[in-house]
């Protein structure tokens, strides 16, 4: 096993489903999930005595109740290490303007980096291999051009899902098609611990990516697709709800964390 040298001892992770793990399924993780952030706090924890992580990412969540619900409760726990991601439930939705989005980004990231903690932001993936999202791939590469402006200004790390190629293949996706699966977030956890310059002994395509689709079954997976997720995620959309209503975080303090979990 690696040995894992960094300065960190407590890591917040804020945003969405993408930062709560969902298509990661875990039963004996909090809330059902392990995820990216919970595979990078898993080898932060290695060889770090009383390392501490916390996990305030909620489904569903816009930028703006990202920046309402979870920035102060963040700063509150005192990290020296801060992911967070948010603003992509807003640019895949129409009518949302790219620019304004990441001008309220720059100004959750100001108070973040004002803590003195390490903070790291994500690009979105460049969606052009999607055939449900490759229509914005435009509008999320405006986005990540208005993030790298951002985090220049305010000295904070890129985790460049945009450069990620690995993630634009399908078989890193879960069946609704807009989740990373076990396989996606393992690939996501390796390139944010690289951008910390962190040493670790994740290896490429483990967990084992799903064997590919013939054209038929892939037919038959778009139809259900559809009925399952696509229709659903528009009705909510019709009817203002959202999957992350009433769903409070997983990891709400950052208490002592080692690779086999949270102590109690």
């Amino acid at each position: 096993m690696t040995t894992t040298v960094h300065p960190w001892q407590r890591y917040v992770a804020i945003g969405d489903s993408f930062t709560e793990g969902i298509g990661d399924p875990e039963p004996g993780s909090p809330g059902g999930h392990r995820g990216w952030a919970d595979r990078v706090a898993e080898v932060l924890a290695r060889d770090t005595p009383d390392f501490a992580y916390a996990n305030l990412a909620v489904r569903g969540k816009l930028l703006a109740q990202i920046v309402a619900e979870q920035i102060d409760p963040a700063i509150a726990l005192k990290p020296d290490l801060i992911t967070i991601s948010a603003g992509g439930n807003d640019v895949i939705r129409p009518g949302t303007e790219p620019d304004a989005l990441a001008r309220q980004f720059g100004a959750a990231l100001e108070r973040l980096a004002a803590t003195g903690a390490t903070v790291v932001i994500f690009t979105g993936v460049d969606v052009g291999f999607s055939p449900v999202f490759s229509r914005i791939r435009g509008k999320v590469a405006i986005y990540n051009e208005n993030l790298r402006r951002e985090a220049k200004k305010y000295d904070a790390l890129v985790a460049d899902q945009w450069a990620l190629t690995e993630v634009q293949d399908a078989r890193m996706w879960d069946r609704d098609r807009l989740h990373l699966n076990s396989l996606g977030h393992h690939t996501v956890a390796r390139m944010v611990l690289d951008t910390l310059h962190v040493e670790n002994d994740l290896e490429p395509m483990r967990p084992e990516p799903l064997p590919r689709s013939s054209w038929r079954h892939a037919r038959t997976e778009d139809l259900v697709w559809a009925r399952e997720y696509f229709v659903p995620w528009v009705m909510r959309r019709i009817r203002r709800v959202s999957s992350g209503d009433n769903i409070l975080p997983k990891r709400p303090e950052a208490v002592p964390f080692r690779v086999d979990g949270p102590q109690e």
